[in-house]
């Protein structure tokens, strides 16, 4: 038995539950990890509340880092003792857990377990959508809403590294001066002022190739307006709500846009795929060109708090449970 937080009913911060759980061995296609850093996102309390419907009961979390303890009879890739990191699926709040063995990424010795499990979700998805979603190239011009968050401070960070004017959203002054101190080149305080208006002036008229969305309601149509016609709007997440359903003639009369809604989960989906999104994030973190920024580091056991502190905006950069 380890310790692990699991969800019994879906509701508020308070229906996590630190518990003692069954971990099992591995199937063949599968390892046993014992976990070293757990990390926090957004997505968990989606699943939490019901907003991404899964059955109860279920150990939340989606991304972690540890050591190999067992693997599976057709495991040929992985043995005991590597140091393994991985992003996607449920089950990250435990101490130890199975995962599939394709789903698992080899650690480089360089990177700690906290700081993968900080930065694999969250710097695999800024991966996806600065390199393939939207392919930034020197010169453009980008808005990240969230900037200050785990997401947010990352992309800042490598589209600056990429050659992009990055313009970034946040919600007070402080975490303004974070976000310069990370990459961008300017902050709007969203709650302050009209962030489309602002970047108008800020590209005199000429708009963003890109918007960045993971807040969602809040901060949509007026994306819309910052996007150049033939730009992309991109909404990853969901922090504020999800995006209301809107008629697809919208595109047309904001210029002829772009939209999607893309996932880790689809961009990773061949093992492939993961691997290589998980060699470009490790090289770039290596560089010092992303700085994993770890201020909030949690006991396992205060899971809710820790989720808590997210949903109220009272956090920055990335958060880690150990357990």
């Amino acid at each position: 038995m380890v310790a692990a937080i699991r969800v019994h009913e879906l509701g508020g911060p308070e229906v996590l539950r630190y518990e003692q759980v069954d971990v099992g061995e591995p199937g063949p296609d599968d390892i046993r990890i014992e976990q070293h850093a757990c990390g926090v996102n957004f997505i968990d309390t989606y699943f939490r509340t019901g907003l991404y419907p899964t059955a109860v009961p279920f150990v939340p979390g989606s991304e972690g880092a540890g050591v190999v303890t067992a693997v599976g009879e057709a495991v040929s890739d992985l043995a005991v003792g590597d140091r393994v990191a991985y992003a996607g699926g449920l089950g990250g709040y435990s101490a130890a857990r199975l995962l599939p063995a394709d789903r698992a990424v080899k650690l480089p010795d360089t990177i700690s377990y906290a700081q993968a499990a900080a930065v694999m979700l969250k710097g695999m998805t800024a991966q996806y959508l600065l390199r393939r979603t939207f392919k930034i190239e020197r010169g453009a011009t980008i808005l990240i809403h969230a900037a200050a968050g785990g997401v947010g401070l990352i992309m800042c960070q490598w589209a600056n590294a990429l050659g992009a004017t990055v313009i970034a959203t946040v919600g007070s002054r402080q975490k303004a001066e974070l976000v310069m101190s990370n990459g961008a080149h300017h902050a709007i305080l969203y709650r302050e002022e009209d962030f489309a208006a602002r970047v108008k002036t800020i590209t005199n008229g000429a708009l963003c190739d890109v918007v960045y969305d993971g807040v969602g309601k809040d901060v949509f149509p007026a994306s819309l307006d910052c996007i150049r016609p033939l730009g992309m709007y991109v909404n990853f997440g969901n922090a504020s709500g999800p995006v209301p359903p809107f008629p697809l003639l919208l595109l047309s009369q904001k210029g002829s846009l772009f939209a999607t809604r893309p996932t880790l989960t689809t961009y990773t989906a061949k093992r492939a795929d993961l691997v290589a999104t998980a060699a470009d994030l490790f090289e770039i973190v290596q560089r010092g060109v992303v700085n994993v920024v770890l201020d909030h580091v949690y006991k396992l056991e205060d899971a809710a708090q820790a989720q808590r502190d997210l949903e109220a905006r009272k956090t920055t950069g990335s958060l880690v449970l150990t357990p």
